[in-house]
């Protein structure tokens, strides 16, 4: 019953603006004009102002962490772009690695996958779908 009434209310408030807004076109047409000109400027100017304060700071931050990732990417799988295919990069020579002194990582067992067991054996009868 409260949808109702809401939605009642809703129609009305939709239909008093359109009301409003064609007696103003009929009485103050260069008004209503002016009105609506007036209005753009004004959002304009204040979306602009948002955009500029808030907004654009938002792009560099994540365009700076997809940089990182990449980065990481490279790093990790030791690859380059050169003549538009993958090949290896060229081992350092002068770069000290630590790998001699640091134990080998083992696997970790993640925990958010598992097997799900079921039959396997049995087959469908397609015939019947």
């Amino acid at each position: 019953m409260n949808r109702n009434i809401g939605s009642i209310a809703v129609y009305a408030l939709i239909g008093l603006a359109v009301f409003g807004f064609i007696s103003f076109l009929i009485t103050d047409t260069l008004g209503l004009l002016k009105f609506l000109f007036i209005s753009l400027v004004i959002g304009a100017a204040v979306f602009g102002l948002v955009y500029f304060f808030f907004l654009r700071r938002r792009t560099p931050n994540e365009l700076r962490k997809y940089r990182k990732a990449v980065k990481q990417s490279k790093q990790k799988y030791k690859y380059q772009q050169k003549n538009n295919r993958m090949q290896p990069s060229p081992v350092k020579h002068n770069v000290v690695t630590k790998k001699s002194t640091r134990p080998l990582k083992t696997r970790k067992n993640h925990t958010h996958l598992r097997v799900i067991e079921g039959n396997k054996q049995k087959k469908k009868n397609r015939a019947s779908l």
